[in-house]
């Protein structure tokens, strides 16, 4: 198991792996299996971002897409598991692989090279913390932070890019903002709810190929039949109290607003490294055998790999084997075998970019 004894600066860790989303916990898997010294820091809590998620919000992916280091998951009746149920399956894997997780201890500052990076954190106690690494893993994921619109209002209380459960808006007016997954699924489910759910969409129509195609039937039938007010190409300029002013002038009284203007990928450790991002996604720029980036020592698992992403390719599912090629690369003198990935072995089945697309 790897050492993961209370912090000491004298300690030299193989590597040092930031991030606990699911493709960084199962390379946490990957080193403690394999015997690598390291230690494992996270900004927020175990799956941070799934954390964030809305109640009750289920994966597109089916579970054995997104299993993680050959632990079987199960659901109540076989169905996508919610973000609840994939993050007590996360605290599953900790558990029984006596993994450690440094949660809730952000990197402030992060330098060095190969063989002597330094890495400093603030615990919950604002006490600092620094570490030794003769690498880094950065699994950080793509979805750190809100997009924002950066539009007056924006910072009101109101006014949010996160929503949690659409019973917090029952029998009040929200407006929605944005015409992808996110935003169907809430305009849908608070409609049900028993919310006023106005969405507005800054295209002309909602996009059939970029939507779920669940999500999209049923909110193209809510809108046709005036259960969902629809405003096809348009875009808030201002929020106030009670109302939101749109670009063209109108005015859309509301008392809440969800923002589903999607998130993007947090850089300043990349900069910080010096880690060249190539083409308008902001990707690092990486060598696809060994996840080595273009700063030696510095390797990038999981959807970071693929920067800010517009159109989703990089997931959880094509992001196990990440894992295996940073490990072998970092240790290679140790044993790192396939299997320590992905799907449970008795129900694992091979996939093409066409079945995920």
């Amino acid at each position: 198991m790897p050492s993961n004894d209370n912090n000491d600066s004298k300690v030299t860790y193989d590597t040092i792996l930031i991030g606990a989303g699911p493709i960084g916990l199962e390379t946490a898997a990957v080193l403690a299996r394999a015997g690598i010294n390291y230690v494992h820091l996270e900004a927020g809590a175990l799956g941070e971002s799934i954390r964030r998620w809305p109640r009750n919000t289920r994966f597109f992916s089916s579970p054995e897409w997104i299993t993680l280091a050959g632990v079987p998951m199960q659901t109540e009746r076989q169905e996508t598991p919610t973000g609840e149920q994939y993050l007590a399956y996360m605290r599953s894997i900790v558990e029984t692989l006596g993994l450690v997780v440094r949660t809730y201890e952000p990197v402030t500052e992060i330098s060095g090279k190969k063989r002597d990076f330094r890495v400093v954190t603030r615990d919950l106690a604002r006490r600092s913390h620094e570490y030794r690494g003769r690498t880094i893993i950065l699994a950080t994921g793509d979805m750190n932070e809100p997009r924002r619109l950066n539009v007056p209002g924006e910072e009101l209380p109101h006014v949010t890019h996160y929503w949690r459960d659409p019973h917090d808006y029952f029998q009040r007016r929200l407006l929605i903002v944005g015409g992808r997954n996110s935003a169907l699924e809430a305009a849908v489910r608070c409609w049900r709810a028993g919310v006023d759910v106005t969405l507005s969409y800054r295209r002309k129509t909602i996009d059939e190929n970029r939507t779920l195609s669940r999500l999209y039937l049923d909110a193209q039938l809510l809108i046709r039949n005036g259960k969902i007010r629809f405003l096809p190409e348009s875009s808030p300029r201002e929020f106030r109290p009670g109302v939101t002013i749109m670009e063209d002038g109108s005015r859309v009284e509301t008392d809440f607003v969800y923002l589903a203007t999607g998130f993007q990928m947090d850089l300043s450790l990349y900069r910080q490294l010096g880690v060249e991002l190539i083409g308008p996604e902001l990707r690092p720029l990486l060598d696809e055998n060994t996840m080595e980036s273009s700063v030696p020592g510095v390797y990038v698992v999981g959807t970071a790999t693929a920067g800010t992403q517009s159109r989703f390719t990089t997931f959880i599912t094509t992001s196990h084997n990440h894992c295996l090629r940073a490990a072998r690369a970092i240790a290679p003198e140790r044993t790192v075998e396939d299997g320590w990935v992905g799907n449970y072995p008795p129900r694992n089945y091979s996939l093409s970019s066409g079945d995920i697309e």
